[in-house]
């Protein structure tokens, strides 16, 4: 079987000196691989399918048998590392917490320990006939949530 290891370790040889960052590597037990792959700008299949043959050429298909999937984070599945907070800050993000609110803001700010969300919300103010949307702030700590994901407006 091949070690997730060993095919993290050549992902990771062949990320050095580009700004592409890893977002998953799983290796099943009969051997079919998966790389996920993130760049700010988006991933270009050149590259995904430079990543592919770089791993064909140091893993041995005499020795063990395998199927290689390498391919970019998906637009909207969720968040699976900080780098893809990072790169969504002043983005549009969906967020399902633990209790199961569900909250959309922008991505303000992200560190390793909580990101910040501005939601808005509708304030009747004292005085005023109608409410008015104000933007609020959310800071909410990653082991209070589900998921973030980045949203997808068509608007």
């Amino acid at each position: 079987m091949i070690e997730k290891s060993t095919v993290s370790q050549l992902v990771e040889e062949w990320l050095q000196g580009k700004e592409y960052f890893v977002v998953d590597v799983n290796v099943s037990s009969d051997d079919k691989i998966l790389v996920e792959i993130d760049h700010a700008e988006g991933v270009w299949i050149e590259d995904c399918v430079e990543l592919s043959r770089f791993i064909e050429s140091k893993l041995n298909r005499e020795q063990e048998d395998y199927e290689l999937e390498v391919g970019s984070a998906g637009i909207g599945q969720p968040f699976k590392v900080l780098q893809q907070y990072y790169i969504h800050i002043g983005c549009e993000v969906e967020v399902l917490m633990k209790n199961g609110t569900k909250l959309t803001g922008v991505l303000k700010a992200a560190d390793e320990e909580k990101f910040i969300v501005s939601v808005q919300k509708k304030v009747k103010e004292e005085g005023d006939k109608r409410p008015k949307l104000v933007d609020e702030d959310i800071h909410l700590a990653y082991d209070e949530i589900k998921y973030t994901k980045y949203l997808i407006s068509f608007k």
